[in-house]
């Protein structure tokens, strides 16, 4: 065998060459979103670009160390990475620094960090690890409880600090664990939660037990294998009401006044044109300008550094969570077809290589860093765009900040790095 110095190893350019076309293509249109006025210096560490300049160089550092270490090294130290992170995100509660009604930042001088932007990776590591153990059997529910609590650690820390957005990143993991042998039941069990959830809040108790009603009813008449008991069945609908009960309840009680005006927002929930009105300024002015700074881009855009809205600093958060909508009028149709198709790329290109891999804690961790990508790439952008209700997560290697573009950065190449490995491995 080949020691660590003589391995050949083969690094996949076409991931870093997506990579390097998002990370450029997101600092232009920071550049474009940030600026004010005539741009002197990119270097101007006072302007929101030059600092992402500066934050663009360390990441090639950052990419030079993590392609440094042995492969293996990730592996070895995967449970002591998680550790790390969770205990960084436990020290937010004390040493924590509120931004914008979240607890999520570390001060450092003039800077701010954002654990739960690392935490990601160091999980997706853990579940790896835990998974691609000889002992470990998806298919129990002992393991399936163990794994999920690796997960809800850090996504309860995470809710804890108020920030919903990067706490839901983390129901990414699902789609890990059913490539990994988890039975269809859950997908199905999960998919009708959602509905319920969403029946229950648009059109009722009342309605959203018919619906109910009738797809047990169908399920049971319809069924080829051997049915279950009608009793079974009558306990699946009284849960399926406490559930849709609860989330109306939840609703009502549970959330904030601007949380439930999304969601009410989102699902046209409410009637009075007048309230609706009132509701849609105090809630949905982000929203409302990003869609028409999207939809005055037109075919082609209106050019670099010639968006009206962009430059005229209507949409807030514009270099951040909104970074979309400037693409969507710089740009046009066919500069946002062509951010999605960057998107889309990347994510096939990570599952082809981590169905490619020989080692199971390699491929794991190529489908969990494929499927964080994508809940981020799909929540941000149906988000601007008015398709799901508004929360914080920004859109990976675009949105301006050191914290996202470093935590995406480690994701993505400490796959890169396992997979250039796999030809060493037998």
């Amino acid at each position: 065998m080949l020691r660590e110095n003589q391995r050949r190893f083969k690094f996949d350019w076409i991931t870093i060459i997506l990579f390097l076309l998002l990370v450029g293509f997101g600092y232009v249109n920071i550049l474009s979103a940030s600026h004010d006025g005539e741009v002197t210096s990119y270097f101007n560490m006072s302007e929101l670009y030059g600092k992402q300049l500066v934050f663009i160089g360390l990441t090639f550092v950052i990419i030079l160390l993590i392609l440094s270490l042995e492969a293996k090294f990730y592996e070895r130290f995967s449970s002591i990475i998680y550790l790390v992170a969770i205990l960084s995100l436990v020290g937010l509660f004390i040493f924590g620094k509120d931004v914008n009604g979240a607890r999520s930042w570390y001060g450092i001088g003039s800077m701010t960090i954002q654990p739960s932007e690392f935490a990601k990776f160091a999980t997706a590591l853990a579940v790896a690890k835990y998974i691609s153990d000889i002992q470990t059997n998806m298919k129990t529910l002992k393991d399936q409880i163990r794994v999920a609590a690796i997960i809800f650690i850090p996504a309860l820390l995470i809710l804890l600090q108020n920030d919903a957005g990067s706490t839901i990143v983390y129901l990414a993991f699902f789609f890990v664990f059913y490539r990994e042998g988890l039975q269809q039941i859950y997908l199905i069990v999960v998919i009708s939660l959602i509905l319920l959830a969403v029946l229950s809040l648009k059109f009722g108790i009342l309605a959203t037990t018919v619906v109910a009603l009738i797809a047990l009813t169908v399920r049971y008449f319809f069924r080829k294998k051997k049915r279950a008991s009608k009793l079974q069945y009558i306990l699946v609908l009284f849960i399926a009401v406490g559930f849709a009960y609860g989330v109306k309840l939840f609703y009502e009680h549970g959330l904030q006044t601007h949380q439930q005006n999304r969601i009410s927002l989102w699902l046209r929930l409410e009637k009075d044109p007048v309230k609706l009105e009132q509701m849609r300024k105090a809630e949905a002015y982000n929203l409302i300008q990003s869609e028409e700074a999207i939809s005055s881009g037109g075919l082609t855009g209106k050019g670099f550094f010639e968006g009206t809205r962009t430059t005229g600093k209507f949409v807030p958060e514009q270099e951040t969570d909104y970074i979309f909508s400037t693409v969507g009028e710089e740009w046009g149709f066919l500069g946002s077809s062509a951010v999605v198709l960057l998107f889309v790329f990347l994510i096939i290109r990570i599952l082809y290589l981590a169905e490619a891999q020989k080692s199971q804690f390699s491929r794991v961790y190529g489908y969990g860093v494929a499927s964080i990508l994508f809940v981020h790439f799909t929540i941000n952008i149906g988000m601007v765009m008015g398709l799901i209700p508004t929360v914080g997560i920004p859109l990976p290697f675009f949105s301006y900040g050191g914290s996202g573009l470093w935590g995406f950065t480690i994701l993505l190449f400490i796959f890169i790095k396992l997979d250039s490995n796999k030809i060493n491995e037998w």
